[in-house]
């Protein structure tokens, strides 16, 4: 009666028992309960589509969305209280990636990914959290039709080769020499505008004096604790000024 089989022969006293691999659904589940043997209590073993790969681009995607309205100029401040009770409002994305302790392991790739744009360049950190939730957006709906992540990741490679390509191309402005405190004031200003709008022409070109009398003739060794900001209470914004040497606050 079972197709396929043409002769069965069975032993007295012993049982016969048929095993299709097919239909055992319960390997996978005791090769989870073996890994999760091997780590500590509470660890979580996802896998797959639907529980590890769309759940990390969902966590991914709710980081981004966190500091997504803080981008630019006219970007909303943050309200953040870190565990030591202590009360932060900012739109800068450096410090707010700084205080919210991101635990999950995805969304904190894009944490480390927002700080080594903080040491490197000093500024962007918003935009590589944006950029990358977008991109990992856009990557959902590729692996929901069905696309392979290699093959999303070969096509953002593409992407970003030709991208590299393209912006030289686009550039409004270009600083050749770091020395010459007209043009770097021009590249200063947008960049003031988003931390301080509407004092960047004041600032950018005291920014810009104190960066060139700093700058050693490798720009590359280039050391921004070389500036120091010094604050002074009853004044304006407007009263800022440079003072070579060293400045001391009083009582």
């Amino acid at each position: 009666g079972i197709p396929g089989i043409r002769a069965l022969l069975c032993l007295p006293q012993i049982p016969c028992r048929f095993s299709f691999p097919q239909t055992n659904k319960a390997i996978p589940k005791m090769m989870r309960a073996g890994v999760l043997d091997l780590l500590k209590d509470g660890t979580k073993h996802l896998t797959g589509i639907d529980e590890a790969v769309l759940k990390n681009l969902e966590a991914c995607k709710n980081l981004a969305n966190i500091t997504r309205t803080s981008l630019g100029p006219n970007g909303m401040n943050k309200m953040v209280v870190n565990h030591l009770d202590k009360l932060f409002v900012t739109h800068d994305a450096a410090t707010i990636m700084e205080q919210l302790e991101v635990v999950h392991p995805a969304a904190k790739m894009l944490v480390l990914a927002s700080k080594s744009q903080q040491e490197e360049v000093g500024d962007g950190t918003n935009f590589v959290i944006v950029l990358a939730g977008e991109l990992l957006k856009n990557a959902e709906q590729l692996i929901i039709m069905g696309i392979h992540p290699s093959e999303i990741l070969q096509g953002y490679l593409k992407a970003c080769k030709r991208t590299l390509e393209l912006l030289p191309t686009l550039a409004t402005h270009r600083l050749d020499d770091v020395r010459d405190e007209a043009a770097v004031t021009q590249a200063l200003r947008p960049v003031l505008s988003a931390k301080v709008n509407g004092n960047e022409d004041v600032l950018a070109p005291i920014v810009a004096q104190a960066c060139i009398q700093t700058c050693p003739p490798n720009q590359k060794f280039f050391n921004i604790d070389n500036i120091r900001v010094l604050k002074i209470e009853g004044a304006s914004i407007g009263q800022s000024f440079l003072l070579n040497g060293l400045g001391f606050a009083r009582d």
